[in-house]
């Protein structure tokens, strides 16, 4: 189950960054560490910091962008100050967020996605995700360093992980499977293309789009039940007149 739950660093400045939270990752069992564009990777920095969490370090994964890093997993997190513009279901609480991913990682990866030093996680990244999270720290001063942030949401996960290792897994096969990111950002860009075909919107509208986004996210359907939207949504297009015919 730990085996499936995701450490995503974007764009990480400071290699030695990369090397504490590989440590931070190691001491909660995670090994999962998939690095977006970063500035200096592989790094002696990185390696020494990593102390004893060197096969985290070597075991990482390198990627242009970060769809390739989530696109497998069913339940993406962003952990970020808390973005009121973004409808996105936002976990207030990072107990009740490590409790949904360890269901989720029973069968299918999932991931945290941490974003740069300086500025974190863009609009654009978070909206990547399915939901967000923030720890609540001292609002006066809740600067966190990156890897005391993987420590802190990997203890998290640890935690709930130990309270449900105990648990039977029998039936766990009836429990319907939720769409992976890449899954859902298909089913988003047919809904968006029938939206605009059908005159209900007449030209890209990141609102609308993102309050539908946040919609299925609440929802939470399964595969089968984005394959009936996506079926659907086919049926409603092919009658729909060809953009040449407008």
């Amino acid at each position: 189950m730990l085996s499936n739950i995701r450490i995503v660093l974007v764009q990480t400045y400071h290699p030695g960054n990369i090397g504490s939270a590989a440590r931070a990752m190691k001491t909660m069992g995670l090994t999962d560490l998939v690095l977006v564009n970063p500035r200096a990777f592989p790094d002696e920095e990185a390696s020494r910091l990593a102390a004893g969490a060197l096969d985290v370090i070597e075991g990482a994964r390198v990627v242009e962008r970060l769809e390739d890093a989530i696109g497998d997993c069913v339940r993406v997190v962003g952990a970020s100050a808390r973005l009121r513009s973004l409808p996105l279901p936002h976990y207030d609480e990072p107990d009740k967020l490590a409790k949904d991913l360890v269901e989720d990682a029973r069968s299918s990866p999932v991931a945290m996605v941490f974003g740069r030093e300086r500025y974190g996680l863009t609009n654009d990244e978070i909206r990547l995700c399915s939901h967000q999270v923030s720890i609540p720290a001292n609002p006066d001063y809740g600067i966190l360093n990156l890897s005391q942030a993987v420590q802190v949401l990997s203890y998290e996960v640890r935690r709930a992980w130990r309270k449900h290792a105990g648990e039977s897994t029998a039936g766990a096969g009836s429990i319907a499977t939720p769409p992976t990111r890449e899954q859902v950002g298909h089913f988003q860009s047919h809904l968006s293309r029938v939206m605009q075909r059908s005159g209900f919107i007449t030209q890209p509208h990141a609102k609308t789009e993102e309050q539908l986004q946040a919609l299925f996210a609440r929802a939470t359907p399964s595969r089968k039940e984005l394959s009936l939207l996506r079926g659907w949504l086919s049926s409603l297009e092919s009658h729909l007149p060809s953009d040449g015919n407008r």
